[in-house]
């Protein structure tokens, strides 16, 4: 019995995808508008989310199931660790605390590995597939927005055991299609994937109060110069 999972999340989560990628956070990443001190925060939120799923991955290693979907060359707390140290020095673990979006989200996945550990698999597909299908892209933007270079800071973004990362996609997606799920386990899924889009807008749009407080403070250093200079030429000019 094969359950075609990742088709059926692919087809079930075009709309929350598409959500996700509207949140002025997102929008403003992908524009090339990237404020450090929003984005230090935001590798430390999902630093906490990506422990929380590793260890429960790890806790269920030998699940029928989730173990034949486990990829240890995905896993991302090491790469999240180096940029954290990277941001933050090295007293970062005394620096970082999850947000409240964070918390719930660690919550919910900690939740779901005790109660239906299948759940777990839609955690998985929201967070690996995207890190892979858009990784290099957020990463390049991230390096010329932070003037970042030599890897600091975006190690996050770096698969080093997959050198082949749309190959590895489609292996990984073939290995969720064949999954031995039936349809009602494999539509909770989906509907847990939707959730999960949902809680990644929210570790979004937590940031968005600060990232709008730092354009506007860019802004108006800009008009400032701006200012300054004019009234420096006009001095001049007299």
């Amino acid at each position: 019995m094969s359950s075609n999972l990742a088709t059926k999340l692919r087809e079930g989560t075009k709309k929350a995808h598409t959500m996700a990628e509207n949140v002025g956070f997102v929008k403003c990443f992908l524009k090339g508008v990237v404020e450090k001190n929003s984005y230090r925060k935001l590798v430390a939120n999902l630093y906490f989310v990506y422990s929380a799923m590793e260890e429960e991955m790890e806790r269920h290693k030998q699940h029928p199931i989730l173990s034949t979907v486990l990829f240890p060359e995905l896993n991302r707390k090491e790469s999240l660790e180096q940029d954290l140290y990277y941001y933050y020095g090295a007293n970062w673990r005394e620096q970082v605390a999850p947000s409240a979006a964070a918390q719930s989200y660690v919550q919910r996945i900690r939740e779901v590995s005790a109660t239906a550990p299948e759940l777990l698999l839609a955690h998985f597909y929201t967070r690996y597939l995207g890190d892979l299908s858009g990784g290099q892209i957020l990463k390049g933007i991230a390096q010329r927005a932070m003037n970042l270079s030599d890897g600091n800071g975006t190690a996050f973004y770096e698969f080093q055991d997959i050198p082949d990362e749309k190959a590895f996609k489609a292996k990984y997606r073939q290995a969720m299609n064949d999954l031995p799920i039936d349809d009602a386990t494999a539509d909770k899924i989906v509907d847990e994937a939707n959730a999960a889009f949902g809680m990644n807008m929210k570790l979004f749009q937590e940031l968005e109060g600060n990232l709008v407080k730092a354009i506007g403070q860019m802004l108006f250093n800009t008009l400032t110069r701006k200012r300054t200079r004019g009234a420096t030429e006009l001095a001049t000019a007299e």
